[in-house]
């Protein structure tokens, strides 16, 4: 048994695929094949079921891949072991982020992690939430920044920060005129959502029960629409077709912020298709973690990490420690 066939192992259970197994591990697929049927006479157990259409795990298989998975883990620990008596943060980290966080986090992060620690560059994802939780298990990434609430599965979790929603409307529309908003007056608009599998998607829905619970009446949103991402969502509302809710990141600066000069003289702005209000009474907001493996050793990347994200600018969040 070696842990190159461990290797093989987790990556067909993962991809439920031998080629695509393969594929992962760079090898070609008969190279992989024969070493898993070695590993299978060895063991005297079948590990996979083959089909016409897709491969299964036997549930004896299962179990020995999650095994397997943890030796796998516990090999990469050994290496980082020895990396961290030269030095803890040399080699890369593998950071997954979900695609609400991601445009609006990842371009100062990534310029804080090159000042602070350009010996740990970040290789970076952008994913679902599900698929993030996914990758962190069988450690095809290091740590993830993700918006609670997502299932326990028994991670370590540092929060990041609060953050509130804004409401983004046409500024061509009535409420524009407003400073604030609140959820009650959003029921008759027309709302725009994220797609099915995007978390921001369900927060938008928990914490504003209104569009929950009128989303499918005809006396509450008259609409939903679905795009595939909040800068798409973005280029919906400006064009005038509803209104959506976008996290404080998102909201571009000169929106709230307009330079002094632009101020005096407003021909010399461009134009604005989209007003941003914050809410009055209780305001939506979501907390942002930051999320990795219990038994991932590299302390001081994770510690690096955080603190090269409090060092970025965060406007109108709550930090936490």
């Amino acid at each position: 048994m070696t842990l190159t066939e461990l290797k093989y192992i987790v990556a067909v259970a993962r991809e439920r695929h031998f080629g695509r197994g393969a594929e992962a591990c760079h090898v070609s697929q008969p190279t992989l094949s024969v070493a898993i049927k070695k590993l299978e006479e060895e063991l005297q157990v079948k590990l996979f079921e083959r089909n016409a259409n897709e491969i299964t795990v036997t549930p004896l298989g299962e179990e020995i891949v999650r095994q397997a998975q943890s030796v796998l883990e516990q090999a990469d620990s050994i290496r980082e072991i020895a990396k961290r008596g030269k030095d803890p943060l040399a080699g890369s980290l593998r950071l997954g982020v979900i695609y609400t966080i991601g445009p609006y986090l990842l371009p100062d992060l990534v310029r804080q992690i090159i000042e602070r620690t350009p010996q740990m560059p970040l290789m970076l994802q952008e994913n679902f939430t599900a698929r993030l939780l996914e990758e962190l298990r069988t450690g095809e990434i290091d740590c993830a920044i993700l918006a609670e609430p997502f299932p326990d599965t028994n991670l370590a979790i540092a929060p990041l920060y609060d953050e509130p929603f804004m409401a983004a409307v046409p500024s061509s529309h009535a409420l524009a005129a407003r400073t604030s908003v609140t959820a009650e007056e959003l029921k008759k608009e027309t709302l725009l959502l994220l797609g099915t599998g995007h978390c921001f998607r369900d927060h938008v829905l928990e914490v504003c029960p209104e569009f929950a619970r009128f989303s499918s009446s005809a006396e509450g949103i008259s609409k939903s629409f679905e795009g595939s991402s909040l800068e798409t969502i973005k280029h919906m509302v400006a064009a005038g077709m509803g209104i959506t809710l976008v996290p404080r990141l998102g909201v571009p600066k000169e929106a709230l912020n307009p330079p002094a000069a632009a101020k005096k003289d407003k021909s010399a702005q461009p134009p604005s298709f989209i007003t941003y209000l914050p809410f009055e009474g209780h305001v939506p907001t979501r907390r942002v973690v930051l999320a990795w493996r219990r038994s991932f050793t590299r302390y001081e990347a994770i510690a690096a990490l955080r603190n090269a994200i409090y060092a970025c600018e965060l406007p109108g969040v709550l930090r936490l420690s």
